[in-house]
């Protein structure tokens, strides 16, 4: 870990609470386990929180933007611009996310860590640019040791403040042209696993592009053998993989629970979870993206999604989507009568 950066302490789950919690889902009145994986959604988010009777009313969104060097290399088949663009769009209220994010009453926070661009003051946006884009990891260091953990500390601080203002669910999304190659070498190298399994087609490549993308992430491979968390993503990440990773830990960090997004916001959460294994437990994933390296980023973090839909837009929607399942976990253990109310006691 470098001197620069140390994750917070994230406080080991109460067994006592674990029994309890377990108690009252198998007290409900239902047969035993007929709510499947919901049960245990329920159990986690009680010991997360830290209480008997969880609760997931305001739920935010948090979108972090960036820019990436590797893009000269022409590994997305879109410019750079268009972050920019989509930031734009997200703070018009007017993107796939807001609306999913209406659909089931969350908060969207942008957070602006390394746009390539200005961007105007917005209501919806978190001003914590730490550089214009990161350097193109195939020829240099994506970022500076400073720069990585100013990236995680803003992620960190970004959570933090949501929670403090009442979030009780934290998603985390993305934006950022680029971003799934250097979201495989993350994969790559902390999985690890083998690069070629990594590489997938991002917002969408024909066999060339792929051939390129395949060719540019080859050659950022062999520049560095990092395998450290922080080194990696230093060396190969993008300022929103790295505050995403900030941003899980200081969720947790505030027991709140952290619901995951796809292959992106999961490359964020692997080198977090790599810097302190007991964030894995604070986390839910909430599906299974159709890009190429997802299945094999959950199987590195021991996670197994909600749901699995197809999707592989980013921005946070799958996570987003996530948040009525723990509304209705944390109710399963507030709202639903006992067992006992209904047949009597035994």
């Amino acid at each position: 870990m470098s001197a620069a950066w140390a994750p917070p302490a994230l406080a080991a789950f109460d067994p006592a609470l674990e029994a309890r919690l377990r108690a009252l889902v198998d007290g409900k009145a239902k047969p035993p386990g007929a709510l499947g994986r919901l049960e245990d959604l329920a159990v986690q988010v009680g010991l997360i929180q830290g209480r008997a009777d969880p609760r997931i009313h305001k739920a935010t969104v948090l979108v972090f933007a960036g820019d990436h060097g590797l893009s000269e290399e022409g590994v997305s088949a879109y410019p750079s611009a268009v972050t920019a663009a989509m930031v734009g769009l997200f703070l018009s209220g007017r993107a796939s996310v807001n609306a999913f994010a209406a659909a089931v009453g969350a908060d969207v926070r942008v957070v602006d860590v390394g746009v390539a661009a200005d961007l105007p003051q917005h209501p919806w946006l978190v001003a914590a640019k730490v550089r214009a884009g990161t350097r193109n990891a195939a020829r240099e260091p994506a970022m500076t040791e400073a720069e990585c953990a100013a990236a995680l500390l803003a992620g960190l601080d970004a959570a933090q403040a949501a929670v403090r203002d009442g979030a009780e669910a934290i998603a985390l999304g993305e934006m950022g042209i680029g971003n799934t190659a250097a979201a495989s070498l993350v994969l790559h190298r902390l999985a690890p696993a083998p690069l070629a399994d990594c590489v997938g087609a991002g917002a969408g490549h024909d066999a060339a592009g792929m051939a390129r993308k395949a060719a540019v992430l080859t050659r950022a491979a062999a520049r560095s053998d990092a395998a450290e968390p922080f080194e990696v993503l230093r060396q190969f990440g993008g300022y929103e993989i790295a505050a995403i990773a900030g941003a899980a830990l200081g969720a947790a960090a505030l027991r709140t629970p952290v619901v995951v997004d796809g292959f992106i916001a999961g490359a964020g959460v692997l080198a977090a979870v790599r810097m302190a294994p007991q964030l894995a437990a604070y986390c839910v994933f909430a599906h299974r993206s159709a890009e190429r390296g997802h299945a094999l980023m959950l199987e590195a973090l021991g996670a197994r999604p909600l749901f699995d839909l197809g999707l592989r837009l980013g921005e946070g929607t799958g996570a987003v989507l996530a948040i009525p399942l723990l509304r209705a976990a944390a109710r399963l253990v507030t709202d639903v009568a006992d067992l006992a109310e209904v047949v009597g006691p035994p």
